[in-house]
């Protein structure tokens, strides 16, 4: 394996015109431990705002379309009742739990699929 020397590359001046400490990233690189936030947090924060500023349009534009496919409806349309539904009597609705035997009742277990546990230890 070859031995490097200690000197370091110094380019002829034809290449230092075109070398990369004379181009802008070079200078940004060298800027950039001086003054962090000038030239890295400005533009990153200056991006989050524009970004927002252009998207709010793009959102509008989305909820405006989806409220264009939904509308308004009444009780009755909701629940899927037409103009030849019962009326409701709270009374009577009432009377008709009252008459109900609720004390002759048993627990049954619902099937369960299969490989699906049953909760019973």
């Amino acid at each position: 394996m070859g031995v490097f020397s200690r000197k370091t590359f110094r380019p002829t001046s034809a290449l230092l015109s075109r070398s990369l400490p004379t181009r802008l990233a070079a200078r940004y690189r060298r800027a950039l431990p001086n003054h962090p936030f000038l030239l890295f947090g400005g533009p990153f924060i200056g991006i989050i705002v524009a970004g927002s500023f252009f998207l709010t349009p793009a959102t509008a534009l989305r909820y405006d379309k989806h409220d264009k496919k939904t509308r308004l409806m009444s009780k009755e349309e909701a629940m899927g009742l037409g103009k030849d539904r019962r009326k409701l009597d709270m009374n009577e609705e009432y009377y008709k739990l009252a008459a109900k035997d609720l004390d002759e009742w048993e627990n049954k277990r619902v099937e369960r699929l299969a490989g699906e546990s049953d909760g019973v230890l």
